[in-house]
């Protein structure tokens, strides 16, 4: 029978050895990661600008190609400005407090969306998502909500296709140039301004009260960018 000293002595080196093991595929499988939210980021803002795959879904090689070929980044300022040499990847959440990343959809030449991160509290978690607008910054063409922690079968569902798809074609500014952004429903929207609200999720009323929240607060903060942008367009519809 061994001794309580022989017990002690090969637990604790079978412990050092797991963990130097756990620490050193840590390490080996970082990059993969990054690489991997590098691309789910990159696949995000290419739905929620509506570019698809043409194989149904996308392979590693598609997304890069289509991002490289069709998504600009910028940085602007809270005051609606270019910061110019800068792109989103330099950001620096910790210092950079006062500049916000933001995309194009540029084809053929022209701008056929301005793309913008938004995240903020759901019900149970952070849900992280993307939302594009149109050239004039007013209608929504697409929105993703990809990352979270919601319940499976409610909340959860903010992240399916049905649910963003209601999205579109909604607007962000009243008749008077006000913004108002787009608000989730408490089940199916039955008001008189449908070009401002979608119909919420069953059984998710606070997720759904927590996306109207922080999308709003997010469209806020581009609010300058896009009040330029839109003195440009005429602030056409």
């Amino acid at each position: 029978m061994h001794s309580d000293a022989y017990t002690f002595r090969f637990a604790a080196i079978v412990t050092i050895v797991c963990s130097v093991l756990l620490a050193g595929a840590a390490t080996i499988l970082k990059p993969r990661q990054v690489e991997n939210e590098e691309l789910d980021m990159k696949k995000n803002i290419l739905v929620s600008a509506g570019i698809s795959s043409g194989q149904g879904s996308f392979t590693r090689s598609e997304i890069n190609q289509l991002y490289e070929k069709n998504i600009k980044g910028l940085v602007v300022n809270k005051d609606g400005k270019l910061a110019e040499g800068k792109t989103p990847d330099q950001i620096d959440p910790e210092k950079d407090t006062d500049l916000l990343p933001l995309y194009e959809y540029v084809k053929d030449g022209k701008v056929s969306a301005y793309i913008a991160p938004i995240s903020g509290k759901g019900l149970w978690s952070t849900i992280y998502g993307y939302i594009a607008l149109s050239p004039d910054c007013g209608t929504v063409e697409g929105i993703t909500f990809y990352k979270h922690g919601e319940t499976p079968g409610l909340g959860g569902e903010i992240s399916k296709t049905w649910f963003s798809d209601n999205f579109k074609g909604k607007r962000i500014y009243d008749d008077s140039g006000k913004l108002v952004s787009i608000a989730v429903a408490k089940g199916k929207y039955t008001g008189n301004e449908p070009q401002h609200n979608v119909d919420g999720i069953s059984g998710a009323t606070l997720t759904g009260r927590g996306v109207s929240k922080f999308l709003k607060t997010e469209l806020e903060k581009y609010s300058p960018f896009f009040a330029g942008v839109r003195s440009q367009e005429g602030g056409k519809e």
